[in-house]
């Protein structure tokens, strides 16, 4: 399939969703659509703000004052406050556009459980930067004679000034049945 822009987005196809019908879900094992295998969001622009960046050290217990004070961030080198190491999975979050790629694929945000999640880092992301990010579906897998499927999906985050700051790969399992 040719990666997709999010077009194909219905109200149809959202109302069956939110009702967890669409694309086969709950008809049977290793139901997921191989076929979207490819699939691409459209691009999303976020604001990084330094009261994020605060919030996300205080929640993951992010000791360097680095990631909370201006100026300890300077004096350490850096031109503003920089993202805690995983932050860009924030960044992805707040990104999602319509139709998130769960949505495409019909799946049920109540049959959905966080596999697997990792991070290639290439450029710091700062307080004011305007990060684009989006989705590319990378795999679709089945286990345990379909009971499980994985979605293997993958973002890059550039920054402001065409920057690759980070790779992201994460696998989502489905639980049919």
């Amino acid at each position: 399939m040719a990666p997709h822009d999010g077009a194909a987005h219905t109200p149809q196809l959202t109302a069956r969703w939110k009702r967890g019908q669409s694309r086969g879900v709950g008809l049977g094992r290793g139901v997921i659509d191989r076929s979207h295998i490819g699939w691409r969001s459209k691009p999303a622009h976020v604001h990084v703000e330094a009261g994020q960046l605060r919030l996300f050290a205080k929640a993951t217990g992010e000791k360097s004052p680095i990631y909370v004070d201006a100026a300890a961030a300077k004096a350490a080198g850096h031109r503003a406050i920089p993202a805690p190491p995983t932050f860009a999975f924030s960044i992805n979050l707040l990104a999602q556009t319509a139709p998130s790629y769960l949505e495409v694929l019909g799946v049920p945000i109540s049959r959905v459980l966080h596999g697997e999640q990792s991070f290639e880092y290439f450029n710091p992301i700062y307080a004011g930067d305007v990060i684009t990010i989006s989705t590319e579906i990378v795999d679709i897998y089945a286990k345990k004679n379909g009971a499980l499927e994985f979605i293997v999906a993958a973002n890059e985050a550039v920054n402001q000034n065409d920057e690759l700051c980070v790779k992201l790969r994460s696998v989502i399992v489905v639980r049919n049945g």
